[in-house]
């Protein structure tokens, strides 16, 4: 018989009900060192008190009234983004899932709009995640992600990430974009280097293709810039934002310059819950915080003491781990072992982590995680891989 939640997650035999930082308790008091954040989600820890006053005073003013009247709040984080940002226009949706579809119907439709409704393709690579929508799995291409879910949406094309040489054959009068993560997540915390993301630029500027990013999981401080592509200097045209924006409460965005959104008008794409007033008074309180100079350094700093620690830990560990790799406070322990077994074993040492692809752990703690927390969470990480080590 089926369970009366749908048996779609394979759910770790663990129930937080309080979260404080980069902390996690269950009922009997047991606490979890916290470093999955909800997949790169609570970027300012669990019930962050500065978030809880900006809900709770919203929370007691008004909900929801939909994209029918004006926001203020929702005008004022579209203004905080455009002025931190390349773009000049934002869409709010409820997810990086959402985002995406916005992000293929405008680029499609810039098209069709210039007179060119055949440019329609568009280019994606291997490895990639950008939801699990039909556009989202289509962009991304990879068996896990698509079978038995055909017909798949078409004009998606999908290469190998880095080789310049496919990709600019690929590029042709039917393409509309290119989308791709300044750093993979889910396909194992993999950067794209800032040369190659200057290159696919100038490519879309020969060509006239759009370039979409997808910085749903890299984006909002992770990498110790507000925007992961901000290290290479190359930006988009369009940009996929989620997870982090809302620290927990369900918010996403699409960024884009007007050339990129000319194509859509009133009419052309809609929402009920996006950008509401609860999800925006949340996000104006995260980008007060986060897009800011001196706690960007700061992200910065402790992934340095974070990498550091975790090169130790791999050289205690041979057998067990093989490198660290990603950028800020978004790194990934590749494993010589199952990645899940050195997961599984952290829950006995109470610290969380998150598997991802290339047999990977993922490392995505609270963009505020202190210093003595990440000492803990190496020694923590120590311990399970001491237990995996004992089954070897």
């Amino acid at each position: 018989m089926i369970p009366s939640l749908m048996p779609t997650y394979n759910r770790a035999n663990l129930a937080f009900e309080k979260g404080e930082g980069s902390w996690l308790m269950t009922r009997d008091g047991e606490r979890y060192l916290d470093l999955g954040a909800g997949i790169a989600v609570n970027a300012l820890g669990h019930a962050n008190p500065e978030l809880v006053a900006a809900l709770g005073e919203q929370a007691g003013k008004l909900w929801h009234t939909s994209n029918l009247y004006q926001i203020p709040n929702q005008q004022a984080l579209a203004d905080a983004l455009v002025d931190a940002t390349f773009a000049d226009t934002v869409f709010f949706t409820n997810s990086g899932t959402e985002a995406c579809e916005l992000s293929v119907k405008m680029a499609r439709k810039y098209w069709y709009e210039k007179g060119a409704p055949e440019r329609v393709e568009i280019i994606g690579f291997h490895d990639s995640f950008h939801g699990r929508s039909s556009a989202g799995i289509a962009a991304a291409g990879g068996e896990k992600l698509t079978k038995g879910f055909g017909p798949l949406l078409p004009g998606f094309v999908h290469l190998a990430l880095g080789d310049m040489e496919a990709l600019e054959a690929a590029v042709t009068d039917k393409t509309a974009a290119i989308i791709l993560e300044p750093v993979q997540g889910e396909g194992g915390i993999i950067p794209v280097p800032d040369e190659t993301l200057r290159a696919i630029r100038a490519l879309c500027d020969d060509t006239g293709t759009l370039l979409i990013y997808d910085e749903v999981q890299c984006g909002m401080g992770r990498t110790g810039k507000l925007f992961a592509h901000e290290w290479s200097g190359a930006t988009p045209d369009i940009m996929m934002v989620a997870k982090g924006i809302g620290g927990g409460f369900p918010l996403g965005a699409v960024l884009a310059t007007e050339n990129a959104a000319s194509g859509m008008v009133a009419g052309t794409h809609g929402t009920t819950y996006g950008g509401n007033p609860l999800a925006c008074a949340v996000g104006n309180k995260v980008m007060e915080i986060i897009a800011t100079p001196d706690f960007l350094a700061e992200v910065s700093r402790k992934s340095g003491l974070l990498r550091q620690k975790l090169e130790g830990l791999i050289a205690t560990h041979p057998t067990v781990f093989t490198e660290v790799r990603g950028a800020g406070l978004m790194l990934g322990l590749k494993c010589k072992v199952v990645n899940m077994d050195v997961v599984n074993a952290g829950y006995g040492a109470h610290v969380l982590t998150v598997p991802g692809g290339d047999n990977v752990v993922r490392l995505l703690p609270p963009l505020t995680i202190t210093d003595e927390d990440i000492n803990e969470a190496v020694e923590r990480l120590d311990k399970a891989a001491q237990a995996v080590e004992a089954q070897q």
